[in-house]
């Protein structure tokens, strides 16, 4: 998506260790306009799918599933990093590693909000080495639900997340690729 690369190599910060900030655009401080047009191109890529529900990881992905949740009609659910005492009943629970924070922790969601007759949507900010997908899709998985597939904003492509969750037949969509980083440059692949 031409408009996401250009605003990436506009306004995001290349930092060592492979990290790309989009920190003052996508998640952190939010353009909300732009924001709108990339979830106007997941209804697009995903147009044909049944969806019943958008799920996403607490906290960078809320923001961008709830405005592609207009455009899909349907509610946004999310895992949530931490057990609080708001949560009741019984939890559907995953562990997922992150990238940006190096540790694992478990993401929990309330087993009432998603079932086995829910059609679902991932969507995320940033897929990296895909543990933060492989732990929604163990969560699909618990629930019985239907996956359609994975919207992901940017996709770090040099890296095996990409790659790993295609391979188990998901239908993934990255909104931007990137190929190569480097400390004061990065591409992106030409096909997305």
């Amino acid at each position: 998506m031409k408009l996401l690369e250009d605003r990436i190599l506009r306004d995001g910060i290349v930092k060592p260790g492979n990290i790309l900030k989009v920190d003052s655009f996508i998640n952190h401080q939010m353009d909300i306009s732009f924001i709108n047009e990339l979830g106007r191109e997941f209804k697009r890529r995903f147009s044909h799918n049944r969806i019943t529900k958008i799920l996403t990881i607490e906290a960078s992905g809320i923001g961008i599933a709830c405005i592609a949740a207009q455009y899909f009609g349907v509610p946004v659910i999310f895992a949530k990093k931490a057990q609080s005492l708001n949560l009741d009943g019984e939890m559907y629970i995953a562990k997922v590693e992150s990238f940006t924070h190096k540790r694992v922790y478990d993401v929990i969601l309330s087993k009432k909000f998603l079932t086995e007759q829910d059609h679902v949507l991932l969507i995320d900010d940033f897929l990296a080495n895909g543990c933060a997908l492989m732990g929604l899709m163990d969560i699909v998985k618990q629930s019985g639900a239907v996956l359609e597939g994975a919207g992901v904003v940017i996709e770090k492509g040099f890296q095996k997340g990409g790659q790993m969750i295609r391979d188990m037949g998901v239908h993934l969509e990255s909104l931007a690729i990137v190929d190569a980083m480097t400390d004061d440059s990065l591409t992106f692949r030409a096909d997305n």
